[in-house]
């Protein structure tokens, strides 16, 4: 048996049927009312919407999936859902605008609407990681799609042992939900640390990589699930911290991020190797995606 290919993939959560017990149809578009716009940073907005029918109900999700947003008459993106998991009858997505499409979708107005299709791909091994310390790995925005887990674990405490959060961004103005890693910061078994590339003059903070935050903390490599997302390059170098530190590549898990169109396997844009990012990711146990990981502009 192949070691690589007989890796379960990690969870789904079941989706909530919607109104009338039917199937959700994965190529239909629900649309949703924007209920709040909140400015994280100078370029990242963070949505929250609702059913815009209350005959329809936005679907579950598990942390780390995402959803097609679709900007009438501007365009479809895949969007991490940043939100709590257990908050039924809400989807918030956390957007950079770099784009014609994202810059519609981060100016939509309080009750104007979006069209939402998903829930889709695989989710943060949440179950695999019970009883484990957490340890959480962000570079940049790729701490969106690493909030629910965060939520997951915070709400289900007991569950867990440790919560180590290690967050890296360019610049102070770049940190995501600043209050929120400050607030979880002074709660028990739980440690945060920031980082920035370039702090300034009023930054009285670490200053570096991600990877240079682990000299603060204690890890049991044997008893530690990582979870990581943020740039490519980053994922190679915290990998490769955590090997040396002694956690087993079958408890590191990444996600992945490549041009996604059609979120069902369909198009072909985002493969990898003999991956769909869309479909078989972008949650991936790191020694499934070590052969392609390493492989650099693929």
């Amino acid at each position: 048996m192949n070691p690589v290919t007989s890796i379960p993939a990690p969870e789904l959560w079941p989706p909530v049927k919607a109104a009338g017990g039917r199937e959700p149809n994965i190529l239909e578009t629900v649309p949703a009312r924007v209920t709040r716009v909140d400015k994280e940073t100078h370029d990242t907005f963070t949505l929250q919407l609702e059913a815009s029918d209350r005959s329809l109900e936005l679907p579950r999700f598990a942390p780390g999936q995402f959803n097609m947003l679709y900007v009438f008459g501007v365009g479809e993106l895949p969007i991490s859902i940043s939100g709590d998991p257990e908050r039924p009858g809400q989807l918030v997505h956390t957007v950079r605008s770099v784009g014609q499409a994202t810059y519609a979708l981060v100016t939509r107005e309080p009750d104007e609407s979006v069209g939402v299709r998903g829930p889709f791909g695989t989710s943060w091994p949440m179950a695999a990681a019970r009883g484990r310390d957490v340890l959480i790995v962000a570079g940049g925005i790729g701490l969106a799609p690493l909030r629910p887990a965060i939520y997951h674990v915070l709400r289900h405490r007991g569950d867990f042992g440790r919560l180590i959060i290690l967050y890296g961004a360019r610049s102070p103005r770049d940190l995501l939900f600043k209050k929120e890693l400050a607030a979880w910061g002074y709660l028990p078994d739980t440690q945060v640390l920031t980082t920035v590339d370039y702090g300034g003059v009023s930054w009285r903070g670490y200053v570096g990589v991600v990877t240079t935050l682990f000299r603060y903390v204690r890890l049991q490599p044997q008893n530690t699930t990582a979870f990581i997302c943020g740039p490519e390059i980053m994922m190679r170098y915290v990998v490769r911290e955590l090997e040396t530190r002694g956690v087993p590549d079958a408890d590191t898990y990444i996600s992945m991020e490549r041009n996604m169109k059609c979120a069902v396997g369909f198009c072909g844009h985002c493969q990898l190797g003999p991956h769909f990012i869309c479909k078989d990711g972008p949650i991936f146990p790191y020694r499934q995606m070590r052969p392609w990981l390493d492989k650099y502009e693929l």
